[in-house]
């Protein structure tokens, strides 16, 4: 008997701590038929171990892989080959940006963003739909997260939202191509979330969210809840809260040059 599994990447934190808690927790409110395991997948170990020990229930394995590296996927790779499972769930939620115009970063950081938020995520889904064999009839999914970033090109914070805009586009393709798979593809596009993010993205200047963008932050959780609730009715994408439904409209229908002059002015301040 396979064990059916969920797959959680970046999970000691922020949205991806989020879900793993929900999942946890479930008594079928998202899932009829409860996970045997949670893989938990990210990249420290004490952090995993922590989460490890606060959550019963059920059984949480902690995946020590860095995505930022070929090597990390390997790992997934192997103990999936290793183990058989079935995978009924499979949360992209591992994410990196850096703040700032692109000249001012590193090489290493750029590099890390593409493939942290783009390789890594595709390879993800690579790797683990081989083992989403549907059963009883039931559906297997994928949740990515994306941004409202990724609407549009945004100066300053360019590469990130460009990883997002690819994001977006590589889910919508996949749930297409896994239909008929018995897999169900979505990508969620939030706004700013209260999570570690800015403090990372700003490489540690700021905390907190300063500018507009900190009058639409939302909860993790919140997001968690909205985005398995989503899946399970087999939406393609989630633009969550009702403001990034608005940022949505106005990316197809304000010219972007109008928006990047706004952007700029914005970023030139």
């Amino acid at each position: 008997m396979h064990q059916k599994i969920a797959i959680i990447t970046g999970s000691s934190s922020g949205i991806g701590k989020a879900f793993l808690e929900l999942i946890a927790g479930d008594k079928g409110e998202y899932f009829k038929t409860p996970f045997d395991e949670i893989w938990a997948v990210a990249r420290r170990r004490d952090a995993l171990d922590q989460i490890t020990a606060s959550v019963s229930g059920i059984k949480v394995v902690p995946v020590v892989a860095d995505l930022s590296d070929n090597s990390g996927i390997k790992i997934i790779e192997d103990k999936l080959k290793e183990e058989e499972p079935l995978v009924g769930l499979l949360i992209n939620s591992a994410g990196m940006g850096i703040k700032g115009p692109v000249m001012s970063k590193s090489a290493q950081a750029l590099d890390d963003t593409i493939r942290i938020n783009c390789s890594a995520l595709s390879q993800m889904i690579r790797i683990t739909v081989p083992f989403m064999k549907t059963e009883g009839g039931g559906r297997s999914k994928i949740i990515n997260i994306a941004s409202s970033a990724g609407f549009l090109p945004q100066p300053g914070f360019a590469c990130y939202a460009a990883s997002k805009s690819y994001v977006i586009s590589f889910s919508r393709a996949m749930s297409c191509e896994l239909k008929s798979q018995g897999i169900d593809v979505m990508a969620v596009c939030p706004g700013p979330v209260a999570t570690d993010f800015q403090r990372r993205a700003t490489e540690g200047k700021e905390t907190d969210f300063n500018d507009w963008r900190k009058n639409f932050v939302i909860d993790p959780v919140k997001l968690a809840r909205k985005s398995l609730s989503a899946s399970v009715k087999g939406r393609r994408m989630l633009v969550y809260p009702f403001s990034q439904k608005l940022l949505h409209l106005a990316s197809k229908i304000v010219p972007v040059s109008w928006i990047l002059a706004f952007e700029s002015k914005a970023v030139n301040e």
